[in-house]
């Protein structure tokens, strides 16, 4: 997809946007192919029956709403199988999908989206730093939820900042278990009388990473079960663009006055950490054709071995010939070598690594 026929569908999108109405019906009118991610949070089908009270006897606020009243199972499979092929068919091809919910549906919803065709790629626990309680004491209490990670189709190439996520877990590969606290304190929104405006309030702590490890700024993350706009307000204030569905329109009244409030990032804030195999490909022969080095130049290896280079971008050292990775797994006896981080070249009397020069080109090819 080239840059202006991707500029004419985001043109034709609503953009940052909260849509009224059935989730379903609404992402039909959407284009095909136009959304990179979706997050969904849609009922849970709890199948409450009757009142829950703490020990002083006090009504737990549970979530008793409509919206999450279902007949039947076979009434909630075929709701999610519906609002599943809804979203695949306005993924773009290399787009994904994050579905939340507990153990109540998780399941049910993790099978139709494989039998919709989505990939899954993982499943991460949300484990909650403060669960409620399990207060009639007969079951274990409840202190996570499960997200789906799944891309449109097996091969996709979505979006993933491993850097980025890494970074923000202090330098340490993120894992798929995430402890975070609910929603709770002055992020907990209410309603004209001081309650809760929406039983199931995510914290934006957990769309934060959601959104900064699978998506970049500007891309338009949909969110069809929006309540109170804990996306739309995340997605804001990281640079990316939202649309909302939502049929309540006191949850709609609540989120928009939410995400009129945010202040979005400054452009410089927004970059994060990229991965190495993110940066544009640079072949060793370009050095050598821009001069940067030169033919028969002395490269030379961590042990001091040297190597000469050929007019070609290959190397010849000891009867040897070869790429730079082929000649250092050589010297080496290895079955691999990453040749930019093993060769050093001299300059004003300092052994420089080559991999600097690679860096030279790949600056000027982001200006």
């Amino acid at each position: 997809m080239n840059k202006k026929t991707s500029e004419l569908e985001a043109s034709t999108l609503p953009l940052n946007e909260i849509l009224a109405g059935d989730c379903v019906e609404r992402m039909n009118a959407l284009p095909e192919n136009s959304v990179d991610l979706i997050f969904a949070d849609p009922p849970y089908n709890l199948q409450l029956k009757g009142d829950l009270h703490r020990p002083d006897n006090s009504r737990v606020d549970a979530v008793d709403d409509a919206w999450d009243q279902f007949s039947s199972f076979a009434a909630y499979d075929k709701f999610t199988r519906e609002w599943l092929a809804a979203a695949r068919r306005i993924l773009k091809p290399n787009g994904a999908i994050w579905v939340i919910g507990s153990y109540h549906n998780i399941f049910r919803v993790g099978a139709s989206l494989q039998d919709a065709g989505y990939w899954i790629l993982n499943d991460v626990v949300w484990r909650k730093s403060n669960p409620m309680p399990n207060f009639r004491g007969k079951r274990l209490t409840n202190a996570h939820e499960t997200m789906i990670w799944a891309s449109k189709s097996e091969g996709a190439k979505y979006t993933f900042n491993y850097e980025a996520l890494k970074a923000l877990n202090e330098g340490v590969q993120m894992r798929s278990d995430w402890v975070l606290p609910i929603c709770n304190g002055h992020e907990r929104l209410k309603d004209s009388n001081g309650d809760k405006a929406h039983p199931t309030q995510k914290p934006e702590a957990l769309l934060y990473r959601v959104l900064v490890g699978a998506t970049n700024p500007g891309d338009v993350v949909l969110d069809p079960f929006f309540g109170t706009g804990t996306t739309g307000a995340v997605a804001k204030k990281l640079g990316r663009n939202f649309i909302g569905i939502e049929r309540e329109e006191a949850y709609r009244e609540v989120a928009q006055a939410r995400i009129d409030a945010i202040r979005p990032l400054d452009k410089s804030s927004l970059e994060v950490s990229t991965s190495k195999r993110a940066e544009p490909r640079v072949p060793f022969g370009q050095l050598v054709e821009r001069g940067m080095l030169s033919a028969g130049e002395t490269l030379t290896s961590p042990s001091g071995k040297m190597a000469r280079v050929r007019a070609d971008g290959t190397l010849i050292a000891d009867g040897v010939k070869g790429s730079i990775h082929q000649v250092g797994a050589a010297f080496e006896n290895a079955p691999s070598c990453n040749g930019w981080t093993y060769w050093t070249f001299r300059r004003d009397g300092q052994q420089v690594p080559i991999d600097l020069l690679r860096q030279q080109i790949r600056a000027e090819m982001r200006q």
